[in-house]
């Protein structure tokens, strides 16, 4: 069994260890056949993402040429296995994966499991997102984007990473975890000072630390950058928020509060 892993650099491994995927184009070829998920990807889709606009002579011998490199790679790394793992049918190539071998697929999954379970389980939730976001080893496909599927795949997941760290964070706070969350939050909050989320999330967990001056520091640093960067206002959801500590609103405090609920 192999396993595939884009949450960071390309990794193949197997039960020996490691595998090394050498070349930019093999290195485009099977990332592209990852983020499918399983979907075939058409030839001149592969070719474009491959080479982009520095076309081959022959783009179709010179990819049919890659994909047996390819699935000779992968061979050697299962000898065993009856078929290949890169196959060919009439809408492209596709390449096998199997449930839990590829660690963006199985990420996915478990931020859309936290979805569904809403604040069911708040421990649980806290335990499987936290466990998902352990999975991350830096960017997507590391120092190696690839072209132009490969970064919208990028965004994608990236996308669900922030989905997974705004999620987990509701799940502690409802568990009243706010004191061993704050130096996540402003880690968060710093890396992404746009997402105005976590902006919230942290403002309501400096506000239960018994730091409500540093909560609405926050807030107008957070308002002054949307207008200085995007010409716009916090939106309600974080009004609602600033107000509210102002306020001393007493949900704040609450481990179930209605302004702690994901937007």
């Amino acid at each position: 069994m192999l396993s595939f892993s884009i949450l960071g650099a390309l990794q193949i491994r197997t039960a020996l260890g490691a595998a090394e995927i050498s070349g930019d184009l093999q290195r485009n070829l099977i990332q592209t056949l990852l983020v499918s998920e399983g979907r075939p990807v058409p030839g001149e889709i592969l070719v474009e993402e491959m080479w982009g606009d520095d076309l081959p002579d022959k783009q179709v011998n010179a990819l049919q040429a890659h994909i047996s490199r390819l699935r000779r790679k992968l061979k050697s790394l299962e000898p065993d296995l009856a078929f290949p793992r890169v196959t060919m049918h009439p809408s492209g190539y596709r390449l096998t994966i199997h449930e839990g071998e590829f660690d963006a697929a199985e990420f996915t999954k478990a931020v859309r499991q936290a979805e569904a379970a809403g604040d069911t389980d708040d421990i649980a939730t806290a335990q499987l997102l936290g466990q998902a976001l352990a999975m991350w080893r830096g960017p997507v496909f590391g120092d190696f984007p690839g072209g132009t599927i490969c970064q919208l795949a990028c965004a994608r997941y990236e996308e669900y990473r922030m989905r997974a760290m705004e999620l987990r964070f509701e799940a502690e706070l409802r568990l009243s975890r706010h004191a061993a969350m704050l130096a996540e939050l402003h880690e968060a909050h710093s890396n992404h000072p746009l997402r105005e989320r976590f902006c919230e999330q942290l403002m309501v967990a400096l506000y239960r630390s018994g730091r409500q001056a540093d909560a609405l520091n926050v807030y107008r640093a957070m308002r002054q950058h949307l207008s200085d960067e995007l010409g716009i206002d916090p939106s309600p959801s974080l009004r609602q928020v600033e107000h509210a500590i102002l306020a001393h609103d007493p949900s704040l405090t609450k481990a179930a509060a209605v302004l702690l609920q994901p937007a």
